[in-house]
């Protein structure tokens, strides 16, 4: 369990009621997801500006154009990509990291990046305050995967059980198709500005497979 120090009972209830009216009632089921984000504090990750919007039915701004994810968007990302707790996970554009930090109390370890490097160290220093040890962060570019120069001894290609990206690309960039392992899952955003559809890819061989999950709006994988 997590503890902050600016949870306050009234926070706990907004947290409680977006669980239920906002997750539960859309049909999210995974209660690992739904336990996890009732108790990780959404507001800690919230520029202090807005932070009385964290638990609203919509994205929120954090800064540089970026934004904290639609709760109900970040539950469905989430339960879609069944993660286990051995798995290994690659999070493409980890912002603000609650998103992170609902991947790392699922996984085993999650390896993080972040192309905007002011927002890449508040969002380590917000998971670093919430005491999160199994995550590996890298300020780069995401379409590139995690760079085989962070991970020192690795004789085999990077690969992982996971891979959950939180920018729209006009297609699945070539790096993270390589380094999804043979079974693993990807959630993406894909698509233009004004028109983008989140999908569950599963990989097998050399094909990804595609499920439609819903229509969405992201920021551009750029």
């Amino acid at each position: 369990m997590i503890v902050v120090p600016e949870d306050t009972p009234e926070q706990k209830a907004r947290r409680n009621q977006m669980v239920k009216q906002q997750l539960r009632a859309r049909d999210i089921q995974d209660e690992r997801v739904l336990k996890v984000m009732e108790e990780l504090p959404r507001h800690h990750f919230i520029p202090p500006e807005n932070k009385n919007q964290a638990y609203l039915d919509q994205p929120v701004p954090i800064g540089r154009g970026q934004t904290i994810s639609q709760p109900y968007i970040v539950a469905l990302m989430t339960e879609k990509l069944d993660v286990q707790p051995d798995h290994q996970v690659l999070e493409i554009g980890y912002g603000c990291g609650y998103q992170t930090a609902i991947l790392a109390r699922l996984a085993q370890k999650v390896y993080s990046v972040e192309l905007l490097e002011e927002i890449g160290c508040w969002g380590r220093g917000n998971l670093e305050e919430l005491g999160v040890k199994n995550v590996q962060f890298h300020i780069g570019d995401g379409r590139q995967g995690w760079p085989a120069s962070k991970s020192p001894g690795q004789t085999e290609p990077i690969q992982f059980d996971r891979i959950l990206v939180a920018a729209a690309a006009r297609e699945v960039p070539a790096a993270l198709k390589e380094q999804l392992k043979q079974g693993g899952k990807m959630v993406i955003p894909l698509g233009a500005a004004d028109s983008q559809v989140l999908w569950l890819m599963e990989k097998h061989g050399s094909d990804l497979n595609e499920t439609f999950l819903c229509y969405c709006r992201f920021v551009e994988l750029v």
